[in-house]
């Protein structure tokens, strides 16, 4: 029974001492699958989006020249006018009154001439024959000076009166689209008066006026001048304010020489035509400024740049032997989808797009090779500092 007893433990010890023994290491654990893309370049037309206004490429306002009570109104209200037609008559009974008068001291003046002219010329033949003294011979010519200087004032006052009856039919000084008229029939306008009677726009044509950050103009030009981007042909497109891309693209036609101390911001002009008169001035547009191409373009995927906290990127890299590296990286515009990258990377690079969360840098992975094509980003231009 003892033997029994003692047989029964030492099967107990034995079977205890073979559980703490370990079983040895199997194979190690395989490398983390990564999907990468292969970093490529093609060339992008770097753009701002830039707020704007329309403006009439040519603008008058409708005043009146002489004072008077508008007698009727000969247009209609954002109808087409011509230049040199009538928009307002001016009571012109007084005016015309002036005029007839200038005319008839013309005459007066005209006539005088005559008598003068023929006195002058008697009292030069008797003063040759010693019938007259010369003084009177004298008074006669400075007589007949005067009365040409009379003729000549009054030839001017006749013109005063003409151009003032001619004003009482105030014109349309430029061709283009009339605005609502700011008087009636019966009111009494004046020379100076400040409003305007109504005011005339062409719409042909339209100017977008577009405002640019000095900041913005700035960084724009320091790509330009260390040659990583080169003049683009200053193309503009613009935004509507439904969203909608308007038909027409515009031209650059100038910068503003001097920041708005104001606001800081620098002011360029576009023209567009306008046909369709979709474009009216006042209308606030988003246009879309082609200022530079950057030529073999660097791009990745925004999902494979992480970003901290003061906007630096970093992306991880794979080296030849698919040893991960972490890279810092200058990003400057967007395209589509990708950031184009000015400095850490270069075509061929292999970066991880799918799985940063399971690597460091210094893991070895398997790559899994995604889309390299150019198509994957569905833009050739890139909008720089955002909007």
């Amino acid at each position: 029974m003892i033997k029994k007893h003692f047989l029964i433990c030492f099967i107990a010890i034995l079977a205890l001492g073979g559980c703490d023994q370990k079983e040895p290491d199997n194979l190690a654990m395989p490398p983390t699958e990564v999907g990468v893309v292969t970093v490529v370049t093609r060339s992008v037309t770097v753009q701002q989006e830039l707020s704007g206004r329309v403006k009439s490429s040519l603008q008058a306002d409708v005043r009146p020249q002489v004072d008077g009570i508008i007698q009727a109104r000969l247009f209609t209200e954002g109808g087409y006018v011509k230049e040199g037609e009538v928009l307002y008559q001016i009571n012109a009974d007084s005016y015309r009154a002036a005029f007839n008068q200038a005319m008839a001291s013309l005459k007066n003046a005209e006539a005088n001439i005559t008598t003068t002219r023929l006195k002058s010329e008697r009292y030069t033949e008797l003063a040759k024959q010693g019938g007259i003294a010369q003084q009177e011979v004298d008074d006669a010519m400075a007589a007949y000076q005067q009365a040409l200087t009379v003729v000549e004032e009054k030839r001017a006052l006749l013109e005063t009166a003409r151009i003032n009856l001619e004003r009482t039919e105030i014109k349309a000084p430029i061709s283009g689209f009339i605005g609502i008229s700011n008087v009636t029939v019966g009111q009494l306008v004046i020379t100076n008066q400040s409003e305007p009677l109504a005011t005339i726009h062409s719409l042909d044509r339209v100017y977008v006026d577009i405002t640019q950050s000095g900041t913005q103009r700035l960084h724009l030009q320091r790509l330009l001048e260390r040659n990583a981007l080169r003049n683009g042909n200053a193309e503009v497109q613009l935004k509507l304010e439904d969203g909608t891309i308007y038909e027409e693209k515009g031209t650059l036609q100038l910068q503003e020489i001097a920041v708005d101390e104001s606001t800081g911001a620098v002011t360029l002009r576009a023209a567009f035509p306008n046909t369709r008169r979709i474009l009216m001035p006042g209308m606030f547009v988003r246009a879309i400024v082609a200022e530079a191409v950057h030529d073999n373009a660097v791009l990745v995927k925004q999902q494979a740049v992480t970003m901290n906290a003061k906007e630096e990127g970093t992306v991880m890299v794979l080296t030849p032997d698919n040893v991960v590296e972490e890279r810092s990286v200058v990003t400057g515009s967007t395209v589509g989808n990708a950031w184009i990258i000015f400095e850490g990377l270069q075509a061929g690079d292999r970066v991880v797009l799918e799985g940063l969360s399971r690597i460091k840098p210094g893991d070895t992975v398997r790559p899994v090779e995604l889309t390299t094509e150019v198509d994957d980003y569905p833009q050739d231009v890139a909008t720089i500092f955002g909007k």
